[in-house]
């Protein structure tokens, strides 16, 4: 049951804002089924097809234009009188749309960039110190390191009894 509810597209606005893009979802999905001939003129298309097409179309309006073409029989008829309503609208919104969608590639990455730099500047303002280097750090730890080891070798074999014992062995040395 939920295959019946289900639209393969968004349904055509009462107000006509999708209209364009509604037409052409209907002609491909029209097509696909076998039913394209039935929104042309002078078609012979059968009466089964003909319900075909207008159980699709009507599946596909908002409710108040359900309402509206409750009488139309006919998908030809229907997609006439849609036409006749909101077609004017190429004219209207189509070079409306082309011309916001051109310039808004260009202020979207001028609005992105101008974000990123207050970001940058947020997160390290101007004449905050530096951050100390990551690298510089690691190298004097591990010359600490180094040294400390050296230390201590020294340490174990040169100081006090020990020192004497490794002297001895060493073939010289103090008692």
């Amino acid at each position: 049951m939920s295959n019946l509810s289900k639209l393969e597209f968004v349904a055509l606005d009462i107000s006509g804002k999708n209209y364009l893009s509604w037409v052409l979802d209907v002609e491909i999905h029209l097509a696909a089924k076998g039913l394209d001939a039935t929104i042309t003129q002078g078609n012979e298309a059968s009466n089964q097809d003909k319900a075909k097409a207008m159980i699709f179309l009507r599946h596909h309006l908002d409710e108040g234009l359900k309402i509206e073409y409750l009488t139309v029989k006919d998908p030809l008829e229907l997609w006439t009188d849609l036409k006749g309503r909101y077609d004017h609208l190429k004219a209207t919104v189509l070079p409306r749309a082309r011309y916001e969608w051109m310039h808004l590639q260009f202020q979207d990455v001028k609005i992105q960039h101008n974000a990123l730099l207050m970001k940058n500047h947020e997160a390290r303002p101007t004449g905050a110190a530096p951050l100390p280097e990551a690298n510089v750090v690691e190298t004097h730890d591990q010359s600490e390191v180094k040294r400390d080891d050296h230390r201590g070798y020294n340490n174990a074999r040169g100081r006090g009894k020990d020192k004497r014992r490794y002297n001895n062995r060493r073939g010289g040395g103090h008692n």
